[in-house]
């Protein structure tokens, strides 16, 4: 009985992993078996690489046997928490108790964020939260990525400016159970850094025969102007079969915009303003005299010139009575710069007038 007693305390004990940690196995502890909604517990864990991110997570529909069915979508995701292991591969970290969106059984599942993919799970129930036995394994048809998986495309001008980036997730997938698989419907996942993938189906219209493989191109979209790292997961039964990160780079063409934008607007502006100085300011500018640039305004006034003499007008050395036909009978005015005319002398034998 003492031998038994001894045997089963390490399955609830904090050194439940040290097994799997001796054999270079990540391993997961928890101060608690049990808690209730609102409490916490505190997961500890050894053996994982050092300097690792982690993400730690309540999930229901789990064992440590077959995992989490249903991916991190059957986890307490917005009750998660993240930790980085020290130098020697070792965490502990408090974990709040949240129920998680399905039934139990439930497990802390531990699993890195970045980097090598390592995962760990550790038994815990959920005080009060439904428990349900999970779904029977299908017999049969099993599906397994054989190798060469990759993302096949490039961006395009209207990726550039902000249009939702697109790829094809291309693999070689082989029927590795003793049934054939018929129109099999994959999960395809994007996550964003740290973030859980979001899951969307695709299915793949064929058959494959048991030892059967074929080559399987799936369609990734992101949303619009998304950018930054990305990892692209393929999930089939509940398992991830593959994943592949996916850079993607700064749809520039939306700053360029921007910037453009921010120029043209108040350039349009200010010529609009102008416009409107130009078609106000001569109704007063017609009535300020103008002024010389570097000059002050002159005050004097200047005086008018003389106007220019008429045609008609009498000429200055014409008198009234000295005029063509006039009483004296001259035709023109003496000169003074001409000397008079001396006395015509009478002709002989003429007696010349008294």
């Amino acid at each position: 009985m003492t031998a038994l007693i001894l045997t089963l305390l390490p399955l609830s004990l904090p050194w439940a992993g040290a097994a799997a940690a001796a054999e270079g196995k990540p391993a997961v502890t928890l101060s608690k078996s049990q808690a209730g909604t609102g409490g916490s517990i505190t997961v500890s864990g050894s053996g994982w690489r050092s300097r690792t991110l982690l993400m730690l997570l309540v999930c229901g529909r789990a064992t440590p046997a077959r995992g989490v069915v249903g991916g991190t979508n059957s986890c307490a995701n917005g009750d998660g928490r993240a930790v980085t292991t020290d130098a020697d591969g070792r965490f502990s970290r408090a974990l709040p108790v949240a129920e998680p969106p399905v039934p139990c059984p439930c497990v802390v599942h531990v699993a890195t964020a970045t980097g090598a993919k390592a995962q760990a799970d550790a038994v815990f129930q959920v005080a009060g939260h439904p428990v349900e036995p999970l779904p029977a394994q299908t017999a049969g048809g099993r599906l397994s990525v054989l190798s060469d998986t990759r993302l096949d495309g490039s961006g395009g001008l209207l990726t550039w400016f902000g249009a939702p980036p697109s790829r094809t997730l291309a693999f070689t997938v082989g029927n590795v159970g003793t049934a054939a698989v018929k129109d099999p419907v994959f999960q395809v996942g994007t996550a964003h850094g740290v973030f859980a993938p979001q899951w969307d189906e695709r299915q793949w219209h064929g058959t494959l025969g048991p030892g059967e493989k074929a080559r399987v191109e799936l369609p990734v979209e992101l949303t619009a102007g998304a950018h930054g790292d990305y990892t692209v997961s393929l999930k089939y039964g509940g398992k991830v079969l593959a994943e592949q990160p996916w850079g993607v780079g700064r749809p520039w063409g939306v700053t360029l915009f921007w910037i453009l934008l921010c120029l043209v607007v108040p350039a349009a502006v200010f010529r609009v303003g102008m416009a409107v100085v130009d078609r106000v300011r001569p109704c007063h500018a017609a009535r300020r005299p103008a002024r010389t640039p570097g000059r002050r305004l002159r005050t004097e006034t200047t005086p008018p010139r003389p106007a220019p003499p008429t045609p008609n007008a009498t000429l200055p050395w014409f008198t009234p009575d000295t005029g063509p036909g006039g009483p004296a009978g001259r035709l023109s005015a003496p000169h003074e710069d001409r000397p008079a005319s001396p006395t015509t002398p009478t002709t002989p034998g003429r007696k010349g007038s008294t």
